[in-house]
């Protein structure tokens, strides 16, 4: 954990008995605006949230997690904690309850801090069936019923593209507003109509119990390297989010949240003692459990809980500042708590991740298990499920051995999955090129970790399209960069190790050669157009599987170019791959495409444990940790 964090709820500064008083009498003071509202009484915040929903519409998974989450069952729980909130928000905090209920409102806002929708098997049902303005993607519904008072924009938005993205928000309730105080949509024609109308916009506010509350929202500025936003304009958070909350503060609003998809709540902790005049921080993008003693956690996430709910962080003025963020999927509604002092300034907060548990179908379940909502039931869960049987009737083939596709291995070391899925887009390229165009015959291929997301170990049991959509759910093409020569070749593989430590996506599973890695080597450090600014010194070793050597000992081996099979996500410089505007033929083969026919043709239907053993075959060798070196 880096940056100046609070660990200690028992440091905080709780208000003084004189404000207490002082807002005792402020409340008995005349209505000087008549609305019925009193902006100097004692005021509780309650921000429902969630973030990286990402189009888990129908439950949070397989097995024990199947009767948990789903988006309607979603809606039930925001709903009725909602209505908690405007009972009992700020109960539980001493300096608020023992004020006499006159001088105290109670308000509720409702946010999302992005990654809203993302290519999934869900998706594909809104892709292939639903024709925007006309008819709204499945995801839009979901957050129209919601009640969003304001939704971050997050990475995934971008994967097919703006476009998608603008359907997708004309497809929201047009009260809803997107926000993010650093993305510049100008050069996008798209959203032109979006902007002036408000319903994308740097920040919001809005009104609740007198009060005035400004959202912010925060997009991460790595989204080029890990998304495709064509020509939206991705600025730098910190100044854009504190110039939206000077803007603020001088309108006169007292209270200012944060909603931020910065890939990590430790981005968040980081950002906060750089800033000053922000409240609340709800933290997206980074999946992390945080959760108290004694709360009810979705089966798995126990005693996963990253720091408590909230936790504090200091800011640049030296107050504390609550930060909070939830596990993705629907899996819980964050509720947290905040009391304000008649000036606006926050005291003490508390609350919880509140699980979100459905009723199976045998009936009952667990205590806490609602009904779904009914219309949300009706025109999304019912028609987008019948769309994924649908493809899981469709068998592409059989494993006869668990395939590993866990989110902490695919990014880290090589797994059997990870060397099918390369082998796929290796044969995929090599076919399509065969007859017309030998000269882009590809002597290596690469699929990024981050480019399979089924996030589990699946098998040994049948193979579904369905499956193969889980796996691999973007929206890329297999491609062929040629060319490439051995010194740049060496700078991708940098790449494809320089940030394991942080599980990033950019991790490479590979076919057509084999490399050796030292994590005590120096991470290569790229600059924005993929240039080298610091040269790694982590990849030992490269070798071809005829056995011609590529780098050894640490060095290039000189010789003839590579033509590299890959998507065209990382051909474009998608998580850092340094191709730096290299030509690239696109194949016209998804990589859903070339996994289905490799599976079924190549491998005959059957993924056998000798051809794709569990931990894979040594194509990829990570050497123990020593002390770092400092070549």
């Amino acid at each position: 954990m880096t940056g100046p964090v609070s660990q200690a709820r028992e440091s905080r500064r709780i208000w003084p008995a004189v404000v207490l008083a002082a807002a005792s009498a402020l409340a008995t003071a005349p209505d000087a605006r008549g609305d019925g509202a009193v902006d100097d009484e004692l005021f509780c915040l309650t921000v429902l949230h969630n973030n990286d929903g990402e189009s888990q519409i129908l439950n949070a998974g397989t097995g024990d997690l199947a009767d948990f989450g789903g988006a309607a069952e979603f809606v039930t729980v925001v709903r009725q904690q909602r209505a908690a909130a405007l009972r009992e928000g700020c109960d539980t905090i001493e300096a608020f309850a023992q004020t006499d209920g006159s001088n105290r409102r109670r308000a509720v806002i409702t946010v999302s801090s992005g990654d809203n929708f993302r290519p999934s098997p869900a998706f594909s049902a809104s892709l292939e069936t639903r024709h925007p303005p006309a008819t709204p993607y499945f995801d839009s519904i979901v957050v129209s019923h919601v009640g969003y008072d304001a939704l971050a924009i997050g990475n995934h938005e971008f994967d097919f593209g703006p476009d998608v993205l603008a359907a997708f928000i004309r497809g929201v309730d047009p009260a809803t507003p997107f926000v993010s105080a650093n993305l510049d949509f100008s050069a996008e024609p798209g959203f032109e109509s979006l902007v002036e109308t408000g319903r994308v916009r740097r920040s919001i506010v809005v009104k609740r119990a007198g009060r005035r509350i400004g959202i912010v929202g925060a997009t991460t500025e790595i989204l080029r390297t890990i998304s495709s936003p064509r020509d939206v304009v991705v600025t730098d958070v910190r100044h854009a989010v504190q110039s939206e909350i000077d803007a603020l503060t001088e309108d006169g609003v007292d209270i200012v949240v944060l909603i931020s998809h910065l890939q990590s709540i430790i981005e968040d902790t980081n950002l906060i003692p750089q800033l000053s005049g922000v409240d609340i921080v709800i933290a997206g993008g980074g999946d992390e459990v945080l959760a108290n003693a004694g709360d009810v956690m979705v089966p798995g996430d126990e005693g996963l809980a990253f720091r408590s709910y909230p936790f504090f962080a200091t800011d640049a003025d030296g107050r504390e500042v609550p930060v909070v963020t939830t596990a993705g999927n629907y899996k819980y509604v964050g509720r947290l708590s905040c009391a304000f002092d008649p000036a606006g300034t926050v005291g003490d907060c508390a609350g919880g991740p509140v699980r979100v548990a459905r009723i199976p179908a045998g009936g009952r379940g667990p205590a806490d298990a609602v009904p779904p909502d009914a219309a949300v039931h009706a025109d999304v869960t019912a028609p987008v499920a019948a769309f994924v049987d649908a493809f899981g009737s469709q068998i592409v083939g059989r494993a006869e051995v668990a395939l590993d596709g866990r989110r902490g291995r695919v990014r880290t070391a090589e797994t059997n999955l990870g060397n099918l899925v390369a082998d796929a887009i290796f044969h995929a390229a090599e076919e399509a090129v065969r007859s017309d165009r030998p000269d882009l015959r590809p002597e290596v291929g690469l699929q990024n970790g981050g480019g399979i997301r089924s996030n589990d170990i699946r098998g040994p049991r049948d193979i579904s399209k369905l499956d193969v959509f889980d796996i691999l759910p973007f929206s890329n093409f297999v491609t062929v960069v040629p060319r490439v020569p051995r010194g740049q070749f060496k700078e991708i593989l940098e790449n494809a190790v320089a940030r394991v430590e942080k599980v990033a996506g950019s991790f490479a599973q590979v076919s057509g050669f084999r490399f050796t890695w030292d994590p005590a080597g120096r991470p290569q450090v790229l600059d924005e157009a993929g240039g080298v600014q610091t040269a790694g010194t982590r990849v030992v070793s490269a070798t071809l599987d005829d056995g011609t050597a590529l780098v050894a000992d640490g060095e290039v081996v000189g010789g003839p170019t590579l033509n590299v099979a890959i998507v065209d996500f990382l051909a474009r410089g998608g998580d850092g791959y340094p191709f730096r505007g290299a030509g690239l033929t696109i194949l016209g083969i998804s990589y859903q495409q070339a996994l289905q026919r490799f599976i079924a043709d190549r491998l005959n239907g059957r993924i056998t444990a000798e051809a794709y053993p569990d931990g894979g075959e040594g194509r990829i060798v990570r050497l123990p940790a020593t002390a770092p070196t400092s070549n």
